[in-house]
């Protein structure tokens, strides 16, 4: 058995994972793309076809750990001959961004692309173990920022890998209680993959998405709200639709008619607590609604594109509310709208301070604590290796302050082992690229 580190221990994002069996069958976990900086187009080496070619020699399935761009970006370049596979709501929320990424002639291409790949997916379910050659995969469910996203759980050659994906403890659906992954353990696991995002970035205890909508109820009490969030971050959605329940029911959430199509999706599916929207189709005026805003007050979804900026310049200058009377509420990682950072948004950070408004920065992250991967380590235990991946070059896993037998299992390069299965001795090879 093989194990593959592609891309990921020294950089968050573009992750891929590659697990060959003894007999030669080959998977790949996630297959992302790099994240860009700043406003810039993201490089990758994949984006050529001759290098993704390469990578995907002798691979027969790919498997997503969820919808972020980091993670699936390659999916309309993927032979047909390979099976892509997702999980089924995953596959309806991407491929709905698509279809709404096609109204942008810049966009329209790569999105009707993408959409072609996506309508051949293979949704994976929920702790269903299933069989690809003699590679087992056994998908479990975890809170992230984006919904209908997944660990891995995968058999080879008598040994047991935990691939994490991206995952969290502190959203509101969170087996999303790390201890039941007990259950679904048939012996100890002998390698870990797991992401690390957290760790570069301080010891500052992570907020719930509880504990954020409590402060949202605190710091919200004025009437009129922008809110600048992931639109496929339902988890985040909830927060301030909870929210609003308790600050005033007569506070209008309004949402575009993409934003509300998305959380009606999900609604189908999962039990989420929401209030009412109001959409408001493209192309139409919101006049009808000006009154009740003013009166009631509102909690709007924005993001930061032309058409938001018209949209919220209509709002205050028909209401005639004041910018001195609006929060603009920041939910998403700070570092875009820092100009020391790396991930830099000039065009985003000129977007939330449009003006001279009340600014709120409130966010948690869709990533694990370092008290979450710590359980996560401790839960499982690995026998053989802990392979850190999506975490940024100089974090140290060594931060977790495990005990020395975890400790000592740490891999941050190619290593060997051996394994006794039966009479037999199974070699795992683990290659760090």
């Amino acid at each position: 058995m093989k194990i593959t580190i592609h891309r990921g221990t020294n950089q968050i994002g573009g992750c891929i994972t590659e697990i060959q069996s003894s007999k030669g069958n080959k998977i790949l976990i996630d297959l992302g793309h790099n994240l860009p900086n700043g406003d810039d187009n993201a490089d990758d080496v994949f984006d050529k076809q001759e290098n993704l070619n390469a990578i995907l020699k002798g691979v027969s399935d790919i498997f997503y750990s969820h919808y972020h761009g980091d993670h699936i970006g390659f999916e309309a370049k993927i032979p047909a001959t390979i099976k892509q596979h997702m999980g089924e709501l995953a596959i309806k929320m991407v491929s709905m961004l698509k279809h709404h990424m096609i109204f942008a002639k810049d966009l329209k291409d790569d999105a009707e692309a993408s959409l072609n790949a996506l309508c051949k997916f293979e949704p994976y379910k929920a702790f269903e173990r299933v069989q690809y050659g003699d590679i087992f995969v056994t998908p479990l469910p975890v809170s992230h920022s984006a919904v209908d996203a997944y660990m891995f759980l995968i058999e080879c050659d008598g040994c047991m890998v935990l691939h994490s994906g991206d995952f969290r403890d502190h959203g509101y659906y969170a087996t999303q209680k790390l201890d039941a992954i007990k259950n679904y353990l048939a012996q100890n696991v002998d390698v870990l993959i797991t992401e690390g995002t957290m760790l570069g970035r301080g010891d500052k205890r992570v907020m719930s998405e509880q504990e954020l909508q409590n402060e949202a109820v605190r710091k919200l009490k004025g009437r009129y709200n922008f809110i600048l969030c992931s639109s496929m971050d339902i988890d985040r959605i909830v927060s301030f639709s909870k929210a609003r329940e308790i600050i005033d029911k007569r506070i209008r959430i309004i949402a575009d008619s993409y934003q509300v199509a998305q959380i009606k999706t999900v609604k189908k599916e999962l039990p989420y607590p929401y209030s009412e929207l109001f959409a408001y189709p493209y192309g139409r005026d919101m006049k009808h609604e000006f009154p009740r805003m003013k009166r009631y007050g509102f909690m709007m979804f924005v993001r930061d594109s032309p058409s938001f900026e018209k949209r919220i310049d209509e709002v205050i200058a028909e209401t005639g509310i004041l910018p001195s009377e609006i929060n603009f509420v920041y939910s998403q990682f700070e570092g875009y709208i820092k100009e020391d950072h790396k991930a830099f948004r000039p065009r985003l950070c000129n977007f939330v301070h449009r003006y001279n408004w009340n600014l709120i920065k409130l966010h948690t992250s869709g990533h694990a604590s370092k008290e979450a991967l710590r359980r996560l380590v401790e839960i499982t235990n690995p026998q053989m290796a802990i392979i850190p991946i999506h975490k940024e070059k100089d974090s140290n896993f060594a931060e977790l302050q495990l005990d020395s037998n975890l400790q000592d299992k740490i891999v941050t390069q190619s290593k060997c082992f051996e394994k006794q299965v039966g009479n037999q001795k199974v070699r795992v090879e683990i290659e760090i690229k």
